[in-house]
């Protein structure tokens, strides 16, 4: 088969849909030139020099970070399917500007306790574990940083917690919040028999074990080459069929052939570690609380984020569906009562603080120096 750089004839965009995917001193693992190649163990100290991991009990679970420089706390908080590494490129770049960076494996993740009941996952918990960190690090406020699922995460937290989150920045999924359906109808509705992801992740065995990961579990570098590598070139798909009896996800999106120029080999195996070590479970139990947020907090729909607000997205991201920057920063002005400027970055798609790192630690830096006492 032919292999090409279209991602939306190999089923990549059709099956992500319209909403969130919701990625001291020492080296990263073995590297292969093939992306469907094996990956080792990750070493235990961060491949970040200067940067130190760091073990804290925070909110009933056992949590990693990795931290870097002095001064005022910025969390930065990770989506699906990531880890802390996905903010390789702005932890120096902020500890070099005087702040203290911090990024965690959230929980579920990397080096972070894993619980065993979806339940663990819900929006209080996850919550619960960040004004934890605060406090672990001896902090009473941080300024929040967020991609993707972290994204949701910020968005109820800062508002469920404004005392503790002094700003906040989203990337990827926009500020707003649940209306007065919950999601998981909607998206029923909506997809139906057909195949989307989210539904797919809600599937579970009548062990309680959930279909997606053991699809994902069986083959963690299939999963994430297929969804990291954007702007690869492809194989067709093996599955075409939108029914969702049709198969799993892996085989919905064409497999690479290649790297693109923002992530290497090396850098796709520390996901790959990561993942083959711990598992997909805890970071899909997230999206299994969908339904019990919306159910739990009826009190954030309409309510504004009262911090200062940045929105940041790739213009090839499909959770932003092709909006532009001014359809983007009327968005943000109506979902917050700060709103501080949303950036639509050319040539980027989800994993934008990766694909674009420069002008996103530039967009940063800015904002942060904006602040109050910045």
């Amino acid at each position: 088969m032919t292999p090409t750089r279209s991602r939306e004839a190999h089923g990549f965009l059709r099956t992500l849909g319209p909403v969130l995917l919701l990625c001291v001193g020492g080296c990263g693992p073995v590297a292969s030139d093939d992306p469907e190649a094996g990956a080792d163990m990750v070493n235990e100290s961060p491949p970040i020099e200067g940067a130190e991991y760091r073990y804290l009990d925070v909110n009933g679970i056992r949590m990693r970070v990795v931290e870097q420089g002095e001064g005022p706390l910025v969390l930065l908080v990770h989506g699906w399917p990531e880890s802390w590494y996905s903010w390789r490129h702005q932890i120096p770049a902020l500890a070099a500007a005087g702040y203290h960076a911090v990024a965690p494996d959230m929980r579920g993740y990397g080096g972070t306790d894993a619980p065993p009941r979806i339940e663990d996952y819900d929006i209080f918990h996850l919550c619960g574990d960040l004004v934890g960190l605060i406090d672990a690090l001896g902090e009473q406020d941080a300024v929040l940083v967020a991609h993707d699922w972290g994204a949701v995460v910020a968005r109820d937290c800062v508002r469920m917690e404004p005392d503790r989150f002094s700003a906040v920045v989203n990337m990827s999924v926009p500020f707003g919040g649940f209306g007065a359906t919950s999601p998981i109808e909607l998206w029923e509705r909506q997809y139906g028999d057909n195949f989307y992801y989210i539904l797919y992740f809600q599937e579970l065995g009548q062990d309680g074990a959930g279909l997606a990961e053991a699809e994902f579990d069986a083959d963690p570098r299939g999963i994430l080459s297929r969804l990291y590598l954007t702007g690869a070139t492809r194989l067709p798909p093996q599955v075409s069929d939108p029914l969702r009896a049709a198969g799993g996800w892996i085989p919905r999106i064409g497999e690479p052939t290649d790297f693109p120029p923002w992530i290497s080999s090396e850098e796709l195996d520390y996901y790959v570690a990561e993942f083959t070590r711990t598992g997909f479970r805890g970071g899909i139990n997230y999206y299994r609380n969908f339904h019990r947020n919306w159910e739990m907090t009826p009190e954030l729909r309409g309510e504004l984020v009262p911090q200062p607000a940045m929105f940041i997205a790739g213009d090839g991201d499909p959770v932003i569906a092709g909006a532009t920057q001014e359809v983007l920063a009327a968005g943000l002005s109506r979902a917050t009562a700060e709103p501080r400027g949303a950036h639509v970055l050319a040539g980027a798609g989800h994993w934008v603080q990766q694909q674009k790192p420069d002008e996103v630690n530039r967009s940063l830096l800015e904002f942060l120096a904006g602040l109050p006492g910045g």
